[in-house]
């Protein structure tokens, strides 16, 4: 009987369905064909009948079920490996179960774009193959072969329509090589090839070609002549520009059997057109070693640990990640190394590429989906041993981690705010103690709740407090902007800020501008009636890009040209308030002329290869200012700078959010880091017009230690993470009034589920109250103390998704601060 069980155990899948309704989130169970036994592993992605369509969906698990009879088949295995390891599959279920979302999103979020279209396995004749047939080929095999000689290409659907062919067969011969399999997705093979010429015959044969050539054809030989040097062959387009030769003179030597014409797969690498200096391990100092150590000891114990690495910018943070990944490689280990989006600069690729070479693969959103294919590819396929990318790289598909490091891990952009709605560092903890792996997170700043889980002991606190070679912190001078009005000056620029900049260049320095807000003016304001001109899909003001001519609003997309009059009162009084790079650089221009300034903000690095392009330039002194938003507070490091200012420095300060002083401290601490790296001394001004906020006034005289034992203070006592946890239900609907009766719906379900030490907040407008024409509530749970993640409110929590969303109301849950 056990026997029978286990036949019938190997025989059904547990599949998540792509589809996302109500009642979907689980695996449904398929019945797995005879012929596709060998096929269906953990991770595969198969096609399978769902009520009247095919969808796509991923193989779980192999379920133990004695009644078999009545289960659906799996029609179709999409991949010959499957593209998730069994790990990342539990670890999508693991992600899903804790943070509240479908196990579908979490699976998706872990492959490449290009795997989501739609799709079809494609059959056609291996690169350079003629196709030849064997006398002892069956039937189907010789109609197979026959048909690819034909049409080049046929779709597995079409192929196993052919008399005699069967899935075995086409995955024996794939096997041995003789036949491809490709996966099409849309209308593109995701997959890259480029067409290579190389010689046909032997070099006698070549040589006695040329010479019964007439001379008419000239050009001919000299393609021939060019080829005898290269047996290895060389692309077509390469060949063609090199001689300047025509597509049909190559032609007509490929038909005489000269020359073969050959389909390569090519990795569509984005450094290719880079290259990178080899590096070799520097010395470290005392605290690097020291620091080096305590990665080390827990890395060749292979016993899973985390470390929060808190060093003060210019410490040689990166130094130590660099040879600690050396030291995992040379355990035949594998690295992850995160960071955020906007710290993933060329200088940061360069060093790694310069240390590890091919060994790395980058993953990032300014590549191409194809390229953040075939770099996940080569993850895949254990090409590569270390990736570095920013959020979604920890589920890069290695199957022996040894290492993790979270660079900046106090970003807030390692948080995904839609959903899945996960966070890196929490995936990457889960990751390492399934690899018995170790978990570095470095950072000048530390996130206050990484801080708290250091200083109790859940972490090792290991310190970095000195810069390399004893250099200084740069002098960080507070400016208070209301003095600066009163005493008359009204421009963007303080006078200590502008007699700073020219001091800076006037010395051969480099200076970096910092503001974190782009556009030309904050809004558009009326002097009759008081209006500013609002977006009309979203509660918020229109921002004034001054290159085109625009209102533009950055959560919608809405634009429309500057109105001549105001659209409520009709009068031509229309003034410009607040300040944006675009402004900031005008102002610039016209107070220090001849200053050469580089503006670095979403509107200007939006082409591919425009951030590398920029910084490039500065670094070779094309420029004396950078200007910039986020994008320029940290990883970068050039050695002319010696200036950084601040134009708002409470920007941050006043938005409705407990984080808003830590982000505040975090990001002067971070930009003012970018000053003095190397041998001349920094310093950094810093606008505002509130100096004598706590976050200001600890991060200009870098008082670490008492910011955070003042905002872990604050937190306790008005109960914010990490003295508890935060859920949080946000809920959209076109219309107002049927918005609020759902959402008080809510409450009144889950208020008599919760503990006793909760603390129900809501439903309020969320803090942009419309956006893209849809009203915005949100609902707040504080939770003191353990939450059993199986219990009777948490199960309501993520029931709330599916049992309250329709055509109009979309519901997503958060959660933050375990």
């Amino acid at each position: 009987m056990d026997r029978k069980i286990e036949a019938e155990r190997r025989r059904i899948a547990a599949v998540y369905v792509d589809v996302s309704a109500h009642g979907t989130d689980r695996a449904f169970d398929y019945l797995i064909p005879e012929a596709l036994l060998s096929e269906v592993k953990v991770g595969s992605r198969v096609q399978v009948p769902f009520g009247p369509r095919k969808l796509m969906g991923y193989v779980a698990g192999f379920p133990t079920i004695t009644n078999a009879k009545r289960l659906k088949s799996i029609h179709h295995v999409l991949d010959l490996t499957p593209p998730l390891t069994p790990e990342l599959v539990g670890l999508a279920e693991w992600s899903a179960q804790t943070w509240l979302c479908p196990v579908i999103s979490v699976l998706h979020g872990m492959v490449p774009a290009v795997l989501k279209g739609r799709y079809q396995r494609i059959i056609s004749l291996p690169i350079g193959e003629q196709g030849g047939i064997s006398e002892l080929a069956d039937e189907g095999e010789q109609k197979l072969l026959t048909c690819l000689q034909e049409r080049k290409e046929v779709t597995e659907e079409y192929a196993l329509a052919l008399p005699g062919v069967t899935r075995s067969l086409l995955r024996t011969l794939v096997e041995e090589g003789r036949l491809q399999s490709d996966i099409r997705v849309g209308d593109q093979i995701t997959r890259k090839t480029r067409t290579w010429v190389l010689p046909g015959v032997g070099d006698a044969s070549l040589q006695e070609a040329m010479e019964e050539l007439p001379p008419q054809a000239s050009r001919q030989k000299e393609v021939l002549a060019f080829m005898q040097a290269r047996p290895e062959g060389i692309p077509l387009p390469e060949l063609l520009t090199h001689l300047g030769v025509s597509r049909s003179a190559v032609n007509r030597l490929i038909e005489k059997g000269l020359l073969l014409r050959e389909e390569r797969e090519e990795y569509r690498d984005p450094y290719a057109h880079r290259s990178f200096k080899q590096t070799t391990p520097l010395p470290l100092t005392e605290e690097q070693q020291r620091a080096f150590d305590a990665i080390k000891t827990p890395m060749v114990e292979k016993r899973n640990h985390s470390i929060l690495l808190h060093g003060v910018t210019g410490s040689g943070k990166t130094e130590i990640y660099l040879q600690a990944i050396t030291e995992t490689l040379n355990m035949g280990r594998q690295a992850i190394v995160l960071v955020p989006e906007i710290s993933l600069t060329p200088q940061m690729v360069e060093r790694f590429k310069g240390r590890f070479g091919d060994r790395v693969a980058v993953l990032h959103s300014g590549l191409s989906k194809g390229e953040r294919f075939d770099e996940w590819r080569r993850i895949r396929s254990g090409g590569v041993e270390v990736a570095i990318g920013a959020r979604s790289a920890i589920f890069a598909p290695f199957v022996n981690i040894g290492l993790i490091i979270m660079d900046e891990e106090h970003e807030s952009s390692y948080k995904q705010e839609e959903t899945p709605r996960y966070h890196a560092r929490e995936v990457a903890k889960k990751r390492c103690q399934i690899h018995d792996a170790v978990l570095v997170m470095g950072t000048a700043t530390p996130s206050v709740e990484t801080y708290y889980r250091a200083r109790t002991g859940e972490y090792e606190w290991i310190t970095l407090s000195e810069r390399v070679h004893g250099r200084p912190f740069p002098r960080m001078d507070i400016v208070d902007m209301r003095e600066e009005l009163r005493s008359g000056n009204r421009s963007i620029f303080s006078k200590s800020l502008r007699s700073a900049l020219n001091e800076c260049v006037d010395r051969g320095g480099q200076a970096v501008l910092f503001l974190n807000r782009r556009g030309h003016s904050t809004f558009i304001l009326c002097r009759e009636c008081g209006k500013t001109v609002d977006c009309p899909h979203c509660d918020i003001s229109l921002t004034y890009h001054r290159t085109n001519g625009t209102l533009r609003c950055h959560y919608c997309g809405h634009n429309e040209r500057v109105p001549e009059s105001c659209p409520v009162c009709g009068s031509s009084h229309i003034r410009y308030f607040g300040t944006g790079t675009q402004r900031v650089e005008e102002e610039l221009t016209r107070l220090l002329p001849g200053m050469r300034t580089i503006r670095m903000d979403v509107d200007t690095v939006s082409r591919k290869g425009a951030h590398e392009r920029l910084l490039q330039a500065f670094g070779e002194g094309k420029a004396d200012v950078l200007l910039g938003t986020q994008m320029i507070a940290k990883g970068l490091d050039f050695p002319r700078v010696t200036l950084v200012g601040v134009i708002a420095a409470d920007s941050m300060l006043h938005l409705p959010d407990y984080r808003a002083a830590e982000r505040t401290f975090q990001l002067l601490t971070q930009v003012g880091g970018r000053a003095g790296r190397h041998e001349a001394p920094g310093r950094v001004v810093v606008q505002t017009y509130t100096p004598e906020h706590y976050s200001i006034r600890m991060a200009a005289q870098y008082e670490g230690e008492p910011f955070y034992r003042q905002e872990c203070l604050l937190r306790k006592q008005h109960g914010y993470p990490p003295f508890c946890e935060v859920f949080q239900i946000r809920m959209s609907h076109p219309d107002l009034a049927s918005l609020m009766q759902l959402a008080h719906r809510v409450v009144g379900d889950l208020r008599p589920l919760l503990p006793e030490k909760a603390n129900l907040l809501g439903p309020v407008p969320a803090p942009i109250p419309r956006i893209k024409d849809r009203y915005r509530v949100q609902i707040m749970i504080k939770i003191t103390g353990h939450i059993d993640g199986k219990s009777r409110w948490i199960e309501a929590l993520r029931k709330i998704r599916t049992e309250y969303e329709d055509i109009n109301l979309r519901v997503g849950v958060d959660r933050e601060g375990f």
